[in-house]
């Protein structure tokens, strides 16, 4: 193998046995936010995006103006916090975000259609990824 290959190898070994990012803290955006069900997973609404928006980090989806999105919980605004709303895009000029569920600002979104009231208040949580 070439030295290039080697040293690639060897360091996604290290990689592997000793990680170097343990993850990054961010600040819960609310705790609590408004569903259809229990579980979050129902359509509340179609919303059309009246701006562009640029995802700041993971939790966030990027939307274009124009853009369907399904709405799937409202975040109950705390403070200072702006008001998100979580939902997915949705749209053939924008297949390759379908299917993505994020937060994105309900300021820049119109709703178009409600399908169902989200009458039920759900604590938001932190996953945890690992099994028990």
């Amino acid at each position: 193998m070439t030295r290039r290959v080697c040293l690639v190898v060897l360091l996604l070994c290290l990689g592997l046995m000793c990680p170097l990012v343990m993850g990054i803290f961010m600040d819960k955006l609310a705790s609590k936010k408004l569903c259809a069900d229990d579980n979050c997973v129902y359509t509340i609404s179609l919303a059309r995006a009246e701006e562009d928006y640029n995802a700041p980090d993971c939790r966030f989806i990027n939307i274009k103006k124009g853009q369907l999105i399904y709405v799937y919980s409202k975040l109950v605004k705390e403070k200072d916090s702006g008001e998100f709303w979580a939902g997915s895009v949705y749209g053939e000029q924008y297949e390759d975000h379908m299917g993505r569920v994020g937060y994105f600002p309900s300021s820049l979104v119109s709703e178009q259609h409600v399908y169902q009231e989200a009458n039920k208040t759900v604590p938001t949580t932190v996953r945890n990824l690992q099994k028990p």
